[in-house]
């Protein structure tokens, strides 16, 4: 064999999983045989770097494995082109986004084929292509049509940076997601969809999300935030209905005073013509620029602002000050709070600071609170006190007596409340689909028809970039103007865009077409439905969802809700888009800028591009390295001193191969002992990186124990290559049970040339170890498969197969802590009882010198691991 060069090597198999259309799928295998394993595609704003090469390394591992299974996989890639990030990226650079777009798509191909992960790049979409598009327009059109898409003037997160309205997943601590500009409140007439209409059904349908991360499901649980308690309706003193929602209707006998959201639509008229009205409407505007999540961190100083007006509570008929807070948000309930200082922690600090009553309606059990003596409040459990005909009654398992009491007294009634709100779905921005209705002055807003569709955007020459507050489509008179598809005057296009969001909520649905009906860049080829129903029904749902938890709440939320929208509209047959997902960690690397460990990025000036790695090393050794670095599940530190240590085993499998194939020209014979230790070790891999892959998702591990049985047979070719050239070597080898195994056996003067590989056990093993690294390392292993004589490629050749028998080990090593720091190890027979484990571990040498006459405590044994002294 020829020395080991990457850029050779992988060139030729990049070529050959082309020409021979290994990645593209028909789905003609039995649906139990299917794998649907989708990778998060990426916003061509830029180009890659080595964090998001973690992603689409870690699919091709999945996607390559189960096609070793026998699984006809369906790996599939395209671009989320439309958005912010797209359109932002572009105006930075001076170019436009169509261009920009299109240019970054060119490049990121060309690094995912350098990269060697493999795609059915037929399937490929582009979300900004009008093909693509015309359906995006179409799923909004099936949300208007199902009264799940309105348009309403309302206070919105507002980008002054972006020059577009939020919707509140996009709106991280106060700030912009994308540009991390601070964030405020405009009120504009906006597109949403009500998701809140879905919250329940998003919520209980968690439960069947068994292969979901725990944290994700969590996270979604959290943002939908369902409350139980009661509506009470308070009113002000002239009547006006003024209700508010509370968990905790049991402490009703102690509001003193209630806080509205600055946000509240009754603010301006309560305060209008008073003494008050420019204080409050000031103090308004202040807060609503701070953002909710300053708002509401708990750490912020209460404040607020009298607004002379009075409410009564029903409950008494006591009339208590209407205040307006910062801590009070208009996204939970009504806006409108009820304040119990001595029993909420916020309203305390509040009353405090202002001078409001406090007053105590729950009472622990074997003590007497006292509005004067306390310093924090009171939220525990207790006896309702000074609560009229509900004194006495134990909380909070009481709660459900006052909800009845109000019911019965037309006060209020139990409701739920959700924390989650409709999603904004409109920007003000030029890249991305224009919503499909138009304003007439006769007929309302009236829907383009599907025939009409899609709604193109106009040439970017007539655009103004940046926009300026508002869409700048509504400045392009020639596309604004248009007529009413219903009675044919004139009329106006909407001239909002929608949220890129919506355009990767069913990309995974277009995937599904064997060849797609639309060109990458809007190409007119036929396309008369969004999707291939009997295709979709055979992939769907996706086997495996892979990208980052920071879509919780935003795209997997969001794909979740457009799932069941068109499961309800008999669109498709499934009710959850995704059957298990993964979420990676994120590759970080020390900032030249901030001198911290950060998350990629060109402004903390710590990004690391595949091709200068790809260039010096070799994709594999990226691949190998990226895998290897940690485990998947969390976030790792790149270390570019590091990368050499992957190419460095790679030139040795590469190195091993070729020893093994090369004859020994003198009689040396490998021993049975070594053989057999070989066989049972080679099985034990292949089940161990199974497990790894298939279970535990543990690639580093996997990877880790390769290199373990590689070292075994890197000992047999050194000392053979030692003794071939007259070098005296050893010919036995401490293994990591810490014992010694023959390696050779002398020929007794018997000339047997041979070759390694023609050892059976031997060739098992080189066979196994090519192909248990193909996922991790494909370029390599394919030219190694080759070598060892077989046809390409080793996608065909399957998984290695291992015996559970041959995997049973006579013996184990287990390491022996005292007071948890490792001092020795222990060999045991694989079913020794635990007693016959602590009498080895105490037994030794080793462990009497350390506990040197201290006295043992106890002896902690973890099966097959380690055994723990507790000395003292």
């Amino acid at each position: 064999m020829d020395d080991y060069n990457p850029e050779q090597v992988e060139k030729k198999w990049q070529a050959w999983w082309h020409e021979n259309h290994t990645f593209e799928t028909e789905g003609d295998a039995p649906r139990d045989r299917k794998f649907y394993c989708l990778t998060m595609f990426p916003y061509p704003s830029g180009t890659l770097h080595v964090g998001h090469g973690r992603n689409y390394i870690m699919g091709d591992v999945v996607t390559r494995y189960k096609m070793m299974r026998g699984y006809e996989v369906l790996s599939p890639m395209g671009f989320d082109a439309f958005g912010l990030p797209a359109e932002n990226a572009a105006i930075n650079a001076g170019s436009l986004p169509a261009i920009w777009v299109r240019n970054n798509m060119a490049y990121m191909k060309d690094q995912f084929r350098r990269w060697g992960v493999g795609y059915d790049w037929r399937r490929e979409v582009n979300t900004s292509a009008p093909d693509y598009y015309k359906w995006t327009q179409w799923i909004f059109l099936v949300l208007y049509e199902r009264g799940l898409a309105y348009r309403k003037k309302a206070p919105v997160n507002w980008c002054p940076s972006c020059q577009t309205g939020l919707a509140n997943e996009e709106v991280v601590d106060g700030c912009c997601e994308r540009c991390g500009a601070e964030v405020g409140l405009k009120d504009l007439d906006q597109w949403f969809f009500r998701i809140t209409e879905y919250a329940q059904r998003l919520l209980d349908d968690l439960s069947e999300l068994d292969d979901w991360p725990e944290k994700v499901r969590t996270m979604q649980a959290n943002w939908i935030g369902r409350s139980e308690g009661a509506r009470v309706d308070f009113t002000l003193a002239d009547g006006t209905p003024m209700p508010c929602f509370t968990t905790r209707p049991d402490t009703l006998w102690g509001v003193t005073f209630m806080s509205l959201a600055p946000e509240h639509p009754l603010i301006a008229d309560l305060v209008a013509g008073t003494e008050r009205e420019q204080e409050v409407l000031a103090f308004c505007d202040r807060v609503k620029r701070q953002g909710a999540a300053v708002r509401g961190d708990e750490t912020v100083e209460k404040e607020g602002v009298f607004t002379g007006a009075y409410v009564v509570n029903p409950v008494n008929g006591e009339k208590v000050p209407l205040w307006v807070a910062n801590y009070a948000m208009m996204e939970y309930g009504t806006g409108a709070v009820m304040a119990v200082p001595a029993h909420d922690q916020r309203d305390f600090e509040f009353a405090k600071k202002y001078g409001i009553d406090i007053r105590v309606v729950i009472q622990p059990e074997g003590r007497q609170l006292t509005a004067d003596a306390l310093t924090e409040a009171y939220v525990e459990a207790g006896e309702m006190v000074n609560s009229g005909p509900l004194s006495g009654t134990p909380t909070p398992g009481g709660i459900p007596d006052v909800i009845k009491y109000l019911e019965e007294h037309n006060m209020g009634a139990g409701t739920i409340n959700f924390r989650i709100r409709d999603w904004l779905i409109s920007r003000q921005r030029y890249w991305g689909a224009p919503i499909p209705v138009v304003h007439c002055p006769a007929c309302g807003v009236v829907p383009v028809p599907l025939e009409e569709l899609p709604v193109e955007l106009p040439p970017e020459g007539e655009v103004e970039f940046p926009p300026r507050g508002e869409s700048p489509l509504a400045k392009v008179s020639s596309w604004a103007g248009t007529t009413c598809p219903k009675c044919g005057q004139a009329a106006k296009r909407d001239t909002d865009t929608i949220a890129q969001w919506l355009c990767s909520c069913w990309y995974f649905l277009r995937f599904t077409a064997t060849d797609a009906p639309y060109g990458p860049y809007g190409e007119q080829q036929p396309n008369s439905e969004p999707f291939d129903r009997e295709k979709v029904d055979y992939w769907m749902p996706v086997d495996q969802y892979i990208g980052g938890v920071e879509h919780a709440v935003l795209h997997l939320l969001y794909t979740r809700f457009i799932c069941k929208v068109l499961y309800d509209a008999g669109h498709v047959g499934f009710n959850e888009p995704f059957k298990a997902l993964f979420t990676q960690g994120m590759i970080c690397k020390q900032s030249e800028i901030t001198g911290k460990l950060e998350k990629m990025s060109k402004s903390k000036g710590n990004i690391v591009t595949p091709d200068a790695v790809i260039d010096q090393y070799g994709a594999d050794t990226q691949r190998l390295y990226t895998l290897f670095i940690g485990p998947p599940q969390r976030d790792a530190e790149w270390q570019d001193d590091a990368i050499v240590g992957a190419y460095r085993f790679l030139r040795r499998v590469w190195d091993l191969i070729d020893c093994a194939l090369a004859p020994s020209p003198h009689g040396l014979v490998i021993s049975r002992e070594f053989l057999d230790t070989l066989n049972s070790e080679t099985h034990r891999l292949i089940r161990g990186v199974t497990e790894d892959i298939e279970i535990n998702w543990q690639f580093n591990t996997a990877i880790a124990k390769i290199m373990q049985v590689g070292n075994l047979l890197v000992a047999l070719d050194v000392v053979r290559a030692a003794h071939d050239r007259g070098i005296p070597a050893p010919k036995h080898l401490l293994t990591g049970r810490r014992t010694t195994l023959s390696i050779y056996e002398d020929a007794n003067g018997t000339r047997r040339p041979g070759r390694p590989i023609d050892y059976p056990e031997v060739k098992f093993a080189l066979e196994s170890i090519v192909r248990l690294l193909h996922p991790f390392v494909p370029h390599i292993t394919e030219e190694l498969w080759e070598a060892l004589g077989h046809e390409p490629s080793v996608l065909s050749a399957g998984w290695p197969a291992y015996d559970e028998a041959a995997c049973a080990e006579e013996e184990i090593e287990m390491a022996v802590q005292v007071n948890g720091r490792l001092r020795a190890h222990v060999t045991v027979a694989a079913g020794a009882s635990e007693t016959e484990v602590r009498e080895a571990a105490l037994a030794l040498d080793r462990t009497k010198e350390v506990l040197a006459g201290a006295e043992v405590k106890k002896v902690i044994v973890v099966p097959g691991r380690l055994v723990n002294i507790v000395a003292k």
